[in-house]
């Protein structure tokens, strides 16, 4: 169905999506201030609410610590650049559009922050959920892509990409990065956060060369299942975020 320019500014400047274009910013923002991003690369998206199979993205060519909400870019599931005053990156068409067409994720982050992508180059190929209080929270929500094809340039690698996810929320993307995935802003890039919080303690516990105590399943379980129940901490801490990250 063909949708009028006019339809599409329409939806663009509705509040609702103003609200998640300031949060997605906001997240990008943060990121850079925690020290997530690399240069302009690696993308940040978040499908808009309802049927439309639309999302919002980050532009190309800006440094996540300089964009704000009105620089946010709307796609569609196609990749196809839909309203926003810049211009969008490939890859990043390729890889978000598929993960939220097949993966069914409403907020997308890709990174290629330190630490994580670090433990993507090891034989493991990603982080021990056993390990620290931070890495058991993603206990049962991770998956592995071993397989480097190097960038993601045609749809059936973004395909690809997506498929690996089966299910989990985060995927370690061998020799690359990672995605972070959840149903809302706050709660992915809170994800995101402690995530490579968790990777950066397994690389300087890995790197002491001493032999690593994890806990046994049983209590990882229970504490991934204590943090995903309640996830007020998650909104709390984004909110901080949004007085204090400019």
């Amino acid at each position: 169905m063909h949708v009028s320019t006019s339809s599409i500014e329409e939806v663009f400047h509705a509040p609702v999506v103003a609200k998640l274009r300031e949060d997605l910013a906001l997240a990008l923002r943060a990121a850079a201030h925690h020290g997530l991003g690399e240069g302009v690369c690696n993308h940040f998206s978040v499908a808009l609410p309802g049927d439309q199979p639309h999302f919002l993205l980050n532009p190309r060519g800006l440094l996540w610590s300089e964009v704000q909400a009105d620089d946010i870019v709307m796609i569609d599931e196609a990749g196809n650049k839909l309203a926003g005053r810049h211009e969008v990156e490939p890859t990043a068409m390729i890889i978000h559009a598929a993960i939220h067409r097949i993966a069914r994720k409403a907020c997308v982050l890709h990174t290629h922050m330190p630490y994580a992508t670090a433990l993507t180059l090891t034989e493991d190929r990603g982080l021990d959920p056993m390990l620290s209080q931070n890495a058991m929270r993603y206990y049962g929500r991770v998956a592995i892509d071993g397989r480097y094809n190097g960038l993601a340039l045609d749809v059936s690698e973004g395909e690809r990409i997506a498929n690996a996810m089966n299910g989990a929320d985060v995927l370690f993307l061998g020799n690359h990065g990672v995605v972070v995935c959840g149903d809302r802003v706050d709660y992915a890039y809170d994800d995101l956060y402690y995530l490579e919080r968790a990777c950066a303690v397994q690389v300087i516990a890995q790197s002491t060369g001493r032999k690593l105590i994890p806990i046994d399943d049983a209590v990882a379980r229970r504490v991934a299942e204590q943090m995903q129940g309640e996830r007020l901490q998650s909104e709390l801490f984004f909110e901080a975020l949004r007085r204090s990250v400019r």
